[in-house]
């Protein structure tokens, strides 16, 4: 019987005909165009991201968070500003159609559709090329968020009253004038709508000083309360003229024992 007569040979084919070592490829045979992620690339993202958190810890240091006085709840005058990161969402929600009525498509269409796009713009463009020139549909997605985000932060920085605020939020020193709530004159003050402005132990609010140390007479605190004075208008007491005797003489009454 000759040598291999009668036999037979069957193919695999999950046997792949040429044999692939399990060993890494060989980064020279692709120059400038990938590179080993460690420690190539991770060192490079830890010199990045390094450099940023130095970058922003020198801020910080140098610019610290300011503090405001104490939340009240009572004080509607307050009015509230969102931290700089979220600066471009608070404009968006200044515009007609993202506001009122249409507070939704501000809230949640439009933010939805950008972060949506962004989500969707590496399954949009998949293609090998790592030039941001030759990926149009990621490049664009992203240079569309920066500018809109950028320009919202801006708009919402620059049309902000920034010394309404800095007064509004500002920590006022304590007074040592103690407040009699159960006098005469401080139920008038409060049946009044002085309190509504100048607070409940008349510690003043964003728009109306402190009544506590004042240099004024009780004759010119009767007159202020009836013609007013700076942004105080006239005509906020509505009380008797009896009434009106009580409440100057506590106001004039409240000064800090030396």
């Amino acid at each position: 019987m000759k040598r291999g007569k009668g036999m037979k040979f069957v193919g695999d084919s999950r046997i792949s005909a040429v044999r692939k070592p399990n060993i890494p490829k060989d980064y020279s045979e692709y120059p400038g165009k990938t590179e080993a992620f460690w420690p190539d690339f991770l060192l490079k993202e830890w010199l990045v991201g390094a450099v940023f958190l130095i970058g922003f810890l020198c801020l910080t240091a140098a610019h610290p968070a300011p503090l405001e006085r104490i939340a009240d709840p009572t004080d509607t005058g307050y009015i509230p500003l969102p931290d700089w990161y979220f600066l471009f969402l608070y404009q968006l929600l200044k515009y007609t159609y993202a506001s009122g009525p249409y507070n939704i498509i501000g809230v949640l269409v439009i933010p939805g559709l950008a972060f949506g796009a962004l989500l969707l713009a590496p399954f949009l463009d998949r293609g090998p090329e790592r030039r941001a020139s030759k990926r149009p549909f990621a490049t664009g997605f992203m240079l569309l968020g920066i500018a809109a985000t950028f320009y919202l932060t801006w708009e919402s920085v620059v049309n902000h009253d920034w010394a309404a605020a800095e007064q509004q939020g500002k920590i006022a020193e304590e007074s040592d004038v103690e407040i009699d709530q159960e006098s005469e004159g401080y139920q008038v003050y409060a049946g009044q709508s002085c309190i509504n402005c100048h607070g409940e132990n008349l510690e003043g609010g964003p728009a109306a000083p402190p009544l506590t140390n004042l240099e004024y007479t009780p004759e010119e605190i009767k007159d202020i309360s009836v013609n007013g004075i700076g942004a105080m208008p006239a005509d906020q007491y509505n009380g008797s003229e009896e009434d009106l005797d009580k409440l100057a003489e506590f106001i004039a009454s409240l000064q800090s024992e030396e």
